[in-house]
């Protein structure tokens, strides 16, 4: 019975994955196929070519739309660790009246819909003349509730005598946050890092409102411009950008995953 429990827990584990990955694995197949192939229902390639990657980038400038989300995630990921860890720093050592209130103001923002503050926002990036540009796709997103209190949850596990030793040693507020604080939490930054490259990378909607033209528009667009055009039928050819995008995802995923777990765990002790 002992060894029959792990038997089944690991074919339970095995067949969920199964499932969960079989759309990636079905797309990838797919991007190998012709339309004749398609046409037919096989599920295997009759032969592994390039062609239909080469088409994805020969109809629409894919390279330039991965830059544009490469760039604009980057920027987006390393806009929210800058100002949720200051922000959560602020929440954790530094007294203030009102700090715990103000908090809480700050994290109930995380139940208003982001659909319902994207017209604001709108309007706010056309007064600013921001429309077309990369700063309506990235300053937007740099301030996030979610960022700041996985953060403050972190920072709190900081033993006080740290910040007591760090003060009779004479160091200020920033030479803490950046040799004790910084490494003490890699952990969640990595993770909050993570999180906000992945979610600016699959973001369509609000690069679809600020943006009208391919100079800065993001590979996710891009994906929607593929599938809209006079080749929709291909869809070896969608299918070889769908699986071209969802790569740099993967391979975060993949190389991050057990940090991702570990910074969520952490966070969620205190």
């Amino acid at each position: 019975m002992k060894i029959l429990r792990p038997t089944v827990t690991y074919l339970l584990l095995i067949l969920t994955a199964v499932i969960v990955f079989f759309p990636v694995v079905y797309a990838f197949l797919i991007s190998f196929m012709s339309g004749a192939e398609l046409l037919q229902g096989k599920f295997i390639p009759e032969s592994f070519h390039l062609e239909n990657y080469q088409k994805a980038f020969e109809r629409l400038p894919l390279a330039h739309y991965l830059w544009n989300s490469f760039f604009v995630s980057t920027v987006v990921m390393l806009g929210q660790l800058i100002v949720s860890a200051l922000a959560a720093y602020a929440f954790v050592f530094i007294p203030f009246k009102g700090r715990h209130i103000v908090f809480f103001i700050f994290i109930s923002t995380m139940m208003i819909p982001w659909e319902a503050t994207m017209i604001p926002n709108f309007l706010t990036i056309q007064q600013l003349d921001w429309i077309n540009n990369y700063q309506s796709l990235t300053i937007p997103f740099f301030a996030i509730a979610f960022g700041t209190f996985l953060l403050r949850q972190h920072f709190l596990t900081i033993p006080k005598e740290l910040k007591e030793a760090s003060d009779i040693a004479g160091l200020r507020s920033f030479k803490f946050f950046w040799k004790v604080v910084i490494p003490y939490c890699r952990t969640s930054f990595v993770t909050l890092g993570a999180y906000g490259f992945l979610t600016t990378w699959n973001m369509y909607l609000w690069p679809l409102l600020v943006t009208n033209n391919d100079q800065v528009r993001t590979v996710q667009i891009g994906l929607k411009q593929l599938q809209t055009q006079e080749m929709a039928s291909e869809w070896g050819v969608v299918m070889a950008g769908v699986i071209i995008v969802i790569i740099p995802t993967l391979i975060l995923l993949f190389l991050g995953q057990k940090q991702l777990q570990k910074g969520l765990a952490q966070g969620a002790l205190k």
